[in-house]
């Protein structure tokens, strides 16, 4: 069943380097350009019938930031969908709530905890920190040191 999803997947995106997945029981692991990255998991969804996010996870690598979907699908697979993207400030990437649309959450885990944007994530209150969370301060970075005790703690 694993080898029909990659078989899907290349004959569908010929460039997708199918034969560095990572497979175990029941799981996918592929990386994705980031700049097919929606064509991809839209397709995985609609197609391929991977029709509920579990979760997403960001993460800082140091020399960039990962972004892992995680999306399960017939036969209880479980596909994680990975790309990546520079560093820093001024990061966006796009929103997957066209194709999921419970990952608003998620999506705004990833712009309070790392400071990307979300394109196409509606505005809405602050998740998961608190409202009075510092502006710019964003503890999933490797960078983001904490305020020591002595520091009086800035608002947002």
């Amino acid at each position: 069943m694993l080898d029909n999803v990659l078989a899907s997947l290349a004959g569908r995106f010929p460039s997708l380097d199918v034969a560095q997945a990572v497979t175990a029981a029941r799981r996918i692991y592929l990386g994705v350009p980031a700049e097919r990255f929606v064509e991809i998991i839209g397709y995985a969804a609609k197609d391929l019938g991977f029709d509920h996010l579990s979760t997403i996870t960001g993460l800082d690598s140091g020399s960039g930031y990962e972004f892992l979907y995680h999306i399960s699908g017939p036969g209880g697979i479980l596909m994680t969908l990975k790309y990546k993207t520079a560093g820093g400030d001024g990061v966006t990437i796009p929103s997957v709530l066209p194709i999921y649309p419970g990952a608003s959450f998620y999506e705004r885990e990833l712009e309070g905890l790392l400071g990307v944007k979300v394109e196409g994530l509606p505005p809405d209150r602050q998740y998961p920190l608190p409202d009075n969370w510092p502006q710019g301060q964003y503890p999933m970075r490797k960078s983001w040191k904490p305020p020591s005790a002595d520091e009086p703690r800035q608002q947002a």
